[in-house]
């Protein structure tokens, strides 16, 4: 007889994740390497290191072992708000009249309000094994410069944080909690840096992008002794420790007796998403079950949608290594969205050739239909979405009322990465009618895409 389930599934400290788990390892063909944007050539441990902490080079190049054991300080500070609930929505789903179950993973229940700090306090666990004096990082929404500050403050290290302009005065209050912990913060692009000003250049007026904070954050890391540079998305290792939200709802699931059906994830940089699939991706790729799996993306910043799958800058400015991965350009301006943390151009390696091999598909959807989701499962769940998560949710209410349509119990399970208590300027925007749709126009895609290096071996 099947267990009955209750809305929030908890596991026990004890059945917490004690590893990361690596997809590579079971990827037959792995992601393509960064690349020397000098030579053309892999990089190697040692340019990595210049600029990254040096384990985490080691994780970011690791492709054959399935599982990284997580060191025991981290499952420490994990405990402080992990393991994380699973909840099954059973007041979305008697709103909706629909036959599905609808699960989502929530993520917000920590200060930094999102999935977040769970590669934060690995990030910065490393940085100070290696004695280091700080670190520099780019933030979006602001809920990775939260999340890192945070970290970086349990740890007695310097967070240097660059967040993208618009974010910045979006989010003013965002801006003061990462204060208030201890960072640093400037609006990107500013002009304390080289990248910074020859930005402020070329785009006057810029409400910036996560490219382009991400150069900023490299060239201060690059010169400043004692500092190293963290990302809060796109990379291996971050997909690695995100791995924790896969691996615990799996748990949760597997708990029940439940196997999903459909598994829904916002995506800019593919952080929690990449961590969200992970293991449900495992299991594809060894033959052992199958999944639908549904990125959900802004219209206005639509890299999987209608990028192209070559290498490209990881940033704006040019001085980060190449990767092959779904890109609309380093140069690409999204336009100013309401959801800062999916404003990026390119998409995680991972994801990319998970997307490429069919293994996922991807949707964009438009933000006043993403943030009439937020507020309708704020009404129905009592959780404030982050404008990030609400991508999810749009796209999860969608494939709900689809089971509405054809009668099916299909067991849907999003990712709710964060709160949205940051974000009531957009809430505003759209209770005041003000918001509108942006979506770029083929012939801005183009220009951007063409300016994509063009080497052999990066035809597209």
């Amino acid at each position: 007889m099947a267990k009955e389930i209750p809305y929030k599934i908890y596991l026990e400290e004890s059945e917490m994740p004690k590893a990361w788990y690596n997809v590579r390892a079971d990827m037959k063909k792995k992601p393509a390497p960064l690349l020397n944007p000098e030579n053309h050539k892999p990089c190697t441990a040692e340019e990595l290191e210049k600029v990254f902490c040096k384990e985490l080079v080691a994780q970011e190049l690791n492709e054959t072992d399935a599982y990284i054991e997580i060191p025991e300080e981290i499952r420490n500070f994990y405990k402080m708000y992990r393991p994380a609930p699973l909840v099954r929505a059973y007041c979305l789903e008697k709103k909706l009249g629909t036959p599905a179950h609808i699960y989502y993973k929530f993520e917000g229940n920590n200060t930094s309000g999102s999935h977040k700090l769970n590669s934060a306090i690995a990030q910065a666990y490393y940085a100070k094994k290696q004695g280091l004096k700080g670190v520099t990082t780019e933030t979006g929404a602001g809920q990775w410069g939260t999340a890192l500050s945070m970290a970086s403050s349990y740890f007695g290290l310097d967070c240097v944080v660059y967040m993208v302009k618009c974010s910045y005065e979006q989010k003013p209050f965002r801006r003061e909690v990462i204060r208030t912990y201890g960072a640093n913060v400037t609006p990107s692009p500013s002009m304390n840096t080289e990248v910074g000003r020859r930005i402020n250049a070329e785009f006057p007026g810029t409400n910036g992008s996560l490219g382009c904070a991400i150069s900023e954050a490299v060239e201060h890391a690059m010169t400043h002794e004692g500092y190293r540079y963290v990302l809060g998305s796109v990379l291996n290792q971050v997909l690695l420790h995100q791995s924790v939200i896969g691996l615990e709802t799996k748990a949760a699931l597997d708990k029940y007796g439940v196997k999903a059906d459909i598994i829904i994830g916002c995506a800019g940089g593919g952080s929690n998403l990449g961590g969200l699939i992970s293991p449900f991706a495992g299991e594809m790729l060894r033959g052992e079950a199958d999944y639908k799996i549904i990125a959900v993306e802004p219209a206005s910043c639509p890299s999987l949608t209608r990028g192209v799958y070559a290498y490209d800058y990881c940033d704006t400015g040019k001085v980060c290594p190449l990767q092959k991965m779904y890109t609309l350009g380093s140069g690409f301006m999204p336009s100013a969205s309401h959801a800062g943390g999916l404003r990026y151009h390119g998409m995680s390696s991972i994801v990319s050739e998970l997307y490429d091999q069919g293994l996922m598909e991807a949707r964009s959807v438009e933000q006043t239909s993403v943030f009439q989701a937020a507020e309708d499962f704020a009404r129905i769940e009592g959780i404030l979405p982050a404008p990030e998560s609400s991508h999810a949710i749009r796209v999860a209410i969608d494939e709900a009322m689809k089971c509405k349509e054809t009668g099916e119990a299909k067991n849907i399970v999003f990712g709710l990465t964060g709160t949205g208590y940051f974000d009531m300027y957009a809430y505003k925007a759209f209770n005041d009618g003000e918001m509108s749709d942006y979506i770029p126009s083929d012939e801005e895609i183009k220009k951007a895409t063409d300016m994509i290096p063009r080497f052999p071996g990066n035809e597209f």
